[in-house]
């Protein structure tokens, strides 16, 4: 090959390689989150990973309402005035908020425990609006059972949470049901923000042979509160995930936000490059639950565990 033609070859390639850049699009995503606790931002963390790993180039502006529904609305319609290419609300109240202010812009969701419930989705099955995604919903009887394989014993059962969040009230509601078949009684204690979760926890001592925290994001963000609360009155904590768990209670049958958020963010890759719609798709639920026991928290707690439980955990936290 000539030295001219060699040269033209070169400068075909390279015309051609910075075509290829500058075609190639940024996204921006706007994550709106209603609290700060570890299981949220693992979910958020898992999303990020799943666009990276597909090549997805995203500017992300991560947002937090800390709790608070104005400020959530807000951090939604900031988004919306950003026109950004699509927003990852993480947890129910966000979500809402962010549904309420575009019917545009996708929205992919996750944390959210039941999205029909919430107003987010016409079914699971189809959305048929701008918001597709994940939803949390924990396997509630099989974490109440694990109460009677500790102890067959332990009749009722307290449940601290937030009755403002949609995704709570669904979750009190299914725990009713289960508790009912398991011959157990449910206590409730509600409160309305963080700082009223450790008196709650404080009410339910001499009622309850047990506590049981569902995925609660007001009741999740002061878990160290309840945690307290059980290991100064020897009673057993089962949560509704697994990032509670290393935090202090028991055990549970449950949700890894992380991968809920990496199948989120799988979703979300569709959605960007075009190959599928919001309004097309189904919500989709975490197949594989994971059983973790907290041996540390075994012992504040005072609690025994039988080998069989030990024996089938797929975690065992020391």
């Amino acid at each position: 090959m000539s030295r001219k033609l060699l040269f033209g070859f070169v400068v075909a390639v390279l015309c051609f390689s910075l075509a290829l850049i500058a075609s190639a699009k940024t996204y921006r995503i706007g994550v709106t989150q209603i609290v700060e606790h570890p299981a949220l931002d693992a979910a958020v963390d898992g999303f990020q990973k799943a666009l990276a790993d597909a090549g997805i180039e995203v500017v992300y502006d991560r947002q937090n309402a800390q709790g608070d529904m104005s400020t959530a609305l807000m951090i939604a319609q900031k988004f919306v005035n950003d026109r950004v290419d699509l927003i990852l609300a993480v947890a129910t109240p966000t979500a809402q908020a962010a549904a309420n202010v575009t019917k545009d812009i996708p929205i992919l969701i996750t944390a959210v425990t039941d999205p029909v419930s919430a107003g987010l989705v016409k079914s699971i099955e189809r959305s048929g609006t701008n918001v597709a995604g994940t939803s949390d919903l924990n396997p509630v009887g099989e974490q109440l059972a694990l109460f009677k394989e500790i102890d067959a014993r332990i009749k009722r059962i307290g449940v601290v949470y937030n009755a403002g969040e949609t995704n709570s009230v669904v979750q009190v509601k299914l725990a009713q049901r289960e508790a009912a078949k398991l011959g157990l009684k449910l206590v409730e204690a509600a409160v309305s923000n963080s700082s009223e979760v450790y008196q709650a926890a404080l009410s339910l001592v001499g009622r309850v042979d047990g506590i049981y925290v569902p995925t609660d994001n007001t009741v999740v963000s002061a878990l160290e509160s309840v945690v307290k609360v059980a290991a100064e009155n020897d009673l057993p904590v089962i949560a509704g995930e697994e990032n509670s768990v290393a935090r202090g209670c028991l055990a549970t049958v449950g949700i890894d936000y992380y991968r809920l958020g990496y199948q989120t963010g799988e979703i979300a890759v569709d959605v960007l490059t075009g190959r599928a719609k919001p309004q097309d798709m189904a919500i989709q639920y975490q197949k594989d639950m994971k059983l973790v026991i907290n041996l540390k928290a075994a012992e504040e707690q005072n609690v025994k565990l039988p080998q069989s439980l030990l024996d089938r955990a797929d975690e065992i936290l020391k």
